[in-house]
């Protein structure tokens, strides 16, 4: 059902990135519950390491390298970060392929970790960092198809149930899956009692797609959406994981996802991306599914240089 990562994976992931990573807040709000419906209980991954849960994944799979030349990856910011960030606790070079569309927040972030960034076309970030691996003989970490990486991703749910009783959903975003695949395999001792869900922007569906199809479908052909996190399409492995485990995705419109934005900013003062917002905006625009209930929300990141960002009318 899980391939080759289990509930086991996830708790040696903690065990060893534990000394390199934050064990983030839980945050609450009268007026978020107020605004859902539920009682939301938000895991604050953009108070993590980086500013993404991404150094999670990362700093697992570094530690679990044998003796290598160095790291390669592609992404659109944050997993360069967790990368470059966990290859510096190991001493080792990191490179990164990037799109040239990518925030230059993230770009230059990438960069303040060490990382060597090579920039190339959204379509060609694959090969880009396959070239990368060639050229330097790094060894490629892949930011979701990669059991370690979504073993350490799969921290976050596992503090959050640890944090938090008698949850009844955990949401979180979706782009490449390992997020949510790591999510869904930390929930499974609770299977029973937790429904995991994931979020996805509708300019991005094919997570959507391929989890109702029960086929893997192709990522959307020159993505655009606010919600940069997640332009990618799903990874191989996170879709048998989570088609196996029966995780539905949710989808959110745009302007949906900026007002979720917004609200963590002026009502939770918590600074965080769209993508990180989409999971909220889900909560938002779904009610049914979430009224009354004890909710889960990982917040998976806060890198943005808010040029997003419009004030709420009064």
């Amino acid at each position: 059902m899980t391939g080759a990562v289990t509930i086991n994976d996830v708790r040696a992931a903690a065990d060893r990135i534990r000394p390199h990573i934050h064990r983030t807040p839980i945050m609450t709000a009268s007026s978020l519950d107020a605004a859902a419906g539920a009682s939301i209980f938000a895991k604050a991954e953009n108070l993590q390491k980086v500013g993404a849960f991404k150094a999670r994944g990362a700093t697992n799979a570094v530690l679990l390298l044998d003796d290598v030349p160095g790291v390669a990856t592609h992404s659109s910011g944050n997993h360069g970060q967790a990368l470059a960030y966990a290859a510096g606790i190991r001493g080792l070079p990191a490179w990164v392929a990037m799109p040239r569309t990518s925030n230059p927040l993230k770009i230059a972030a990438v960069r303040g970790y060490g990382a060597e960034v090579v920039l190339c076309d959204h379509a060609d970030r694959e090969e880009a960092a396959q070239r990368l691996v060639e050229e330097h003989g790094a060894v490629l970490v892949h930011p979701f198809d990669d059991a370690n990486v979504i073993a350490g991703q799969g921290t976050a749910a596992l503090e959050l149930v640890e944090q938090v009783d008698d949850l009844d959903i955990i949401i979180a975003p979706i782009g490449g899956g390992g997020l949510l695949a790591g999510t869904a395999i930390a929930a499974m001792p609770a299977q029973s009692a937790i429904t995991v869900v994931g979020a996805e922007p509708f300019a991005v569906d094919d997570a959507y797609r391929s989890l109702a199809s029960g086929e893997r479908q192709p990522g959307v052909s020159d993505p655009q959406t606010v919600a940069d996190g997640l332009l990618v399409g799903m990874g191989v492995m996170p879709f048998d994981i989570l088609s196996g485990l029966g995780v539905e995705i949710l989808r959110v419109e745009e302007a949906d996802i900026l007002s979720a934005a917004a609200f963590f900013l002026e009502r939770m003062k918590l600074v965080v991306e769209p993508s990180g917002a989409t999971a909220l905006a889900a909560i938002f625009t779904h009610p049914d599914r979430f009224a009354g209930r004890r909710v889960g929300l990982i917040v998976s990141g806060g890198n943005t240089d808010l040029a997003w960002y419009e004030p709420s009318s009064p």
